[in-house]
C-alpha cells in the first residue's frame, strides 16, 4: 500500500518545491515520526538555499537525513519535532527531536529521535539543535565567575548562547547586534543589550565574546571587544563568503585569539566523558526555560514554506526562529 508524504526540496538558485516521498514499511529497530513542528536554521539553511557552500565543504556540511547533493536539488533541515505514529510500544504517542528535513512524515532509526520532556512544549523544542549548538560553545569557552561577557549576533545560536551563559553566577552578559529591537529579546533573556554602532565602554573590556552574525564588522567588533589575552569563540558559518579583518591594532600587542566552535564534533573539553546524544538530551532539558519562547518570532504552515524561505533568505522576513506548522492533514496517507 502506498505511504505518501510531503517534503520540502531547495531546487536552485533561492527556489524550492514541494515534492510528494514514498516511505518505507517501518521495520525493527525503526520509527514513524509525524512531524508537528520544524524551524529554519536562519544562518545555515538560508546559505544552502543560495547555493554558498563552498565545494570543498559539500561532504562536511551535508545534514544527517539529506537527500540529494550540493549545491541542488537537496532536502536540508535538521531541526525537526514530531509525533511517534509507529514503533517501539514505549516510544509510542511521544514528541522527538530528530535532525531531520522538512517532511511531515519519515521513518528513521530509534535512535535518530530523542524523547522531548513532557513539559517541553513541541514548538519550543524545534530549538534542541540550537540550544545544542549553544552547550557546544560553552563547553568550548569555558566561562568563569564573574567574566565580562559579548555576544555579537542576536540570531537563533546568539540569542540561545546569551541565555545560557547570563546563567554562570556574577557574569556579565551583553547581547550585541545591528537592530535595536532586539534590546526587547535579550530583556526576555534576562541579559543586557547594546547596539553595535554604540558599544561605549564594552570595547575592550571583555574576558571573552562569542561571535555568531557570520559578517566580517561582528568578527572585527567582537576582537574590539576584547581585553588583553582574550578570545573569540566563533561559532558562525560564512559558506562562500569572503571574510576581511583588520589586524593591525591590538590583536597582535594583546594577544588576542579567534577560535572555531563547530557543533558536529562534541567540543574537545567533554569529548572523552559526553557523546553527541548527552549533548542533545543536556538540551533539551534546557528547554524547559520558557525564556526561550522569546526566539519564536513568526510561524507559517508546511506548504508556505518556498515562499517563507525566498523571504527569509533575502531579508524581507524578518526573524530570529521562524517555525513550520504541519496541520493534521499532513499525516502520511497509507
Amino acid at each position: 500500500m502506498s505511504r505518501a508524504a510531503r517534503a520540502f526540496w531547495m531546487v536552485g538558485p533561492s527556489s524550492g518545491e514541494m515534492r510528494s516521498v514514498e516511505l518505507p514499511p517501518t521495520g525493527p529497530g525503526e520509527v514513524l515520526v509525524r512531524t508537528l513542528h520544524t524551524a529554519v536554521s536562519r544562518g545555515t539553511e538560508t546559505l544552502v538555499f543560495q547555493g554558498r557552500v563552498p565545494a570543498s565543504q559539500y561532504a562536511v556540511m551535508r545534514a544527517p537525513f539529506q537527500d540529494g547533493d550540493f549545491p541542488w536539488p537537496v532536502k536540508y533541515g535538521y531541526l525537526n519535532v514530531g509525533t511517534v505514529e509507529e514503533g517501539p510500544a514505549h516510544l509510542l504517542g511521544r514528541t522527538v527531536f530528530s535532525l531531520y528535513p522538512h517532511q511531515s512524515a519519515f521513518v528513521v532509526p530509534v535512535e535518530a529521535v530523542s524523547v522531548v520532556p513532557d513539559d517541553v512544549p513541541a514548538e519550543r523544542a524545534v530549538l534542541g539543535g540550537t540550544v545544542e549548538t549553544a552547550v557546544n560553545a560553552m563547553w568550548e569557552a569555558a566561562p568563569l565567575v564573574g567574566d565580562r561577557v559579548a555576544v555579537v549576533g542576536a540570531g537563533m545560536v546568539g540569542c540561545c548562547v546569551a541565555r545560557l551563559m547570563g546563567r554562570v553566577p556574577g557574569a556579565q552578559v551583553t547581547l550585541v547586534d545591528v537592530d535595536p529591537s532586539r534590546a526587547t529579546v535579550a530583556s526576555a533573556l534576562d541579559v543586557g543589550f547594546a547596539d553595535a554602532a554604540e558599544v561605549g565602554d564594552l570595547v575592550g573590556s571583555c574576558d571573552l565574546v562569542v561571535h555568531t552574525s557570520a559578517t566580517s564588522a561582528g568578527l572585527q567588533l567582537s576582537l574590539d571587544l576584547l581585553a588583553a589575552e582574550g578570545s573569540v569563540i566563533e561559532l558562525s558559518w560564512y559558506g562562500t563568503n569572503e571574510v576581511r579583518l583588520a589586524l593591525g591594532g591590538t590583536f597582535h600587542s594583546g594577544r588576542l585569539s579567534i577560535r572555531a566552535s563547530q557543533v558536529g564534533e562534541v567540543a574537545p573539553a567533554r569529548r572523552s566523558r559526553r557523546s553527541r546524544a548527552d549533548r542533545l538530551r543536556i538540551a533539551l532539558d534546557l528547554l524547559r526555560d520558557p525564556a526561550f519562547d522569546a526566539l519564536l518570532t513568526g510561524r507559517s504552515a508546511f506548504e508556505e514554506l518556498p515562499a517563507v524561505m525566498e523571504q527569509l533568505a533575502d531579508g524581507r522576513l524578518p526573524a530570529i526562529c521562524h517555525t513550520i506548522a504541519y496541520s493534521e492533514g499532513e499525516r502520511c496517507s497509507v
